[in-house]
């Protein structure tokens, strides 16, 4: 009997350090989608004060997103390699000490470097916790743990537009937009100061050497792609933004066509060839990429609401609240969904995500010069928050559930390198339709054409990702 009853205490104690583990790598879950979100409220307030251009504008957004999702899957690599202990701590306080850079910034330019460094101390954090799964988890305890992880990135939107336009409004100091990057610091150092003892040192079995020349050409094709999109509308389509668009692609085979070569001389590629040969993978990451440009909801809702409308960021940062409070529930409510509708659970989140999208173009164009009736406004964020807080955890789990256990780093990367990929693009491609339409001096009824059509274009792009979640369930 005592050593019964001394097995189940030991069990119970192994539970709890793996759930407060787990707690403190939510951490970097937790930051890099509030850095993404709580920068939405303060764009108005950051062009006024440093007097960015749009096309800066949406470089401080996806500046950020880009160079997170050209190292996600090297992040992945490196807590492989080195130990996700090591590579986490390295990226938390990275990100804190460009956190300080980015509330200190004082021209567009330098804002925007330390953004991009932003993206790169999130991408060595952030894919240590869901890479940690794995290994933290029995596999009866892996769909909670990845409800809570999608719990808490919708929790970090609850936060952010709130907290974000609260931060600006109260001018604490009178630092007004700064202080939304100054306040990761005292979150980073209490991590810090209390969180390293209770963290495991897991890494992959048999790890390899990172594939440097796959790290490189990776980064040039998302480059190339990305900083024409957002710079080249603004600037006439200069002869370097066409070349570079026409680079994307064939930097893009000569990545890929490395990548199996470098796997044929025995290295482990920073994307595995055999693992995109799994079925149904390839169509899941297709359906991510389309997923996730909803995140230029966030840019250019902002935009109409106080550039348009003239309403202050508080109130802006209310008017997202539906959004992040529906993100909150839907993983909550993931498992009861699943034993309802099975594989369908992702679709009809991302339905539920174009109904939103639809309802509020709708919304704007009725009544274009003032704010639309605000209870329909709240059905059709909370909408796409709702939706979103369906999808994005099952959309996820049915990819990285593919991989063996060993390729879990590279998988998580590899997932959420196509999230913030998905989320730069729509940023640069649904930002540069709403600038273009609403056009250099916009008047309200404008903006609210723009606004309409960039919401018809998310729609579009998240119907054909639920297309893409079927085709992926099927297989």
């Amino acid at each position: 009997m005592s050593a019964q009853l001394s097995a189940r205490s030991d069990a119970s104690t192994s539970q709890q350090r793996r759930w407060l583990a787990f707690a403190v790598l939510l951490v970097g879950a937790f930051l890099p989608p509030l850095d993404f979100f709580i920068v939405n409220v303060a764009l108005p307030s950051i062009r006024g004060s440093l007097h960015t251009s749009a096309a800066e504008l949406q470089l401080v957004i996806s500046g950020y997103a880009a160079a997170y999702a050209v190292f996600l899957i090297t992040g992945g690599r490196l807590g492989d390699l080195f130990g996700r202990r090591r590579v986490f701590l390295l990226g938390l306080s990275g990100f804190g000490a460009t956190s300080l850079m980015c509330g200190l910034a004082p021209s567009p330019q330098v804002l925007i470097i330390g953004r991009v460094l932003q993206g790169l101390s999130a991408a060595a954090m952030a894919p240590q916790g869901l890479a940690s799964i794995h290994a933290l988890f029995p596999l009866h305890e892996r769909s909670r743990a990845l409800g809570i992880y999608g719990a808490t990135i919708g929790l970090a939107a609850v936060v952010a537009q709130a907290l974000g336009g609260a931060l600006i409004a109260a001018n604490i100091l009178d630092l007004a937009w700064r202080v939304i990057f100054l306040v990761n610091l005292p979150i980073v150092a209490v991590v810090l100061a209390g969180g390293l003892p209770l963290l495991p040192d897991a890494r992959a079995d048999s790890p390899a050497p990172i594939d440097r020349i796959g790290v490189l050409l990776c980064a040039c094709t998302l480059g190339f792609l990305i900083a024409p999109l957002v710079e080249g509308r603004e600037r006439g389509w200069p002869w370097w933004a066409c070349a570079m668009l026409v680079a994307a692609p064939l930097v893009g085979m000569h990545f890929w066509r490395h990548e199996q070569a470098y796997a044929r001389q025995g290295g482990v590629p920073l994307v595995s060839v055999d693992l995109m040969r799994v079925r149904g993978l390839r169509a899941g990451l297709a359906s991510v990429l389309c997923f996730y440009v909803v995140s230029a909801f966030f840019l250019v809702f902002s935009v109409y609401l106080q550039s348009a409308l003239g309403i202050d960021a508080l109130a802006t940062g209310l008017v997202f609240l539906p959004f992040g409070l529906g993100f909150f529930i839907g993983p909550l409510t993931t498992p009861w969904a699943t034993r309802m509708f099975g594989r369908w659970v992702t679709a009809i989140g991302m339905w539920l995500e174009v109904a939103g999208c639809v309802l509020l173009a709708a919304l704007v164009w009725h009544t274009p010069a003032r704010m639309p009736d605000l209870s329909a406004v709240t059905v059709a964020v909370g909408l796409l928050g709702f939706g979103q807080g369906w999808a994005l955890p099952t959309l996820v789990r049915s990819v990285i559930d593919r991989a063996p256990p060993g390729e879990s780093g590279m998988i998580s990367g590899v997932t959420n390198s196509a999230l913030q990929v998905s989320a730069s693009l729509g940023v640069a491609v649904i930002g540069g339709v709403f600038f273009s339409v609403a056009g250099p001096s916009p008047s309200p009824a404008a903006m609210a054409e723009a606004l309409g059509a960039a919401m018809l274009c998310i729609a579009a792009s998240l119907a054909g990702a639920a297309v893409l979640s079927i085709v992926a369930s099927q297989r």
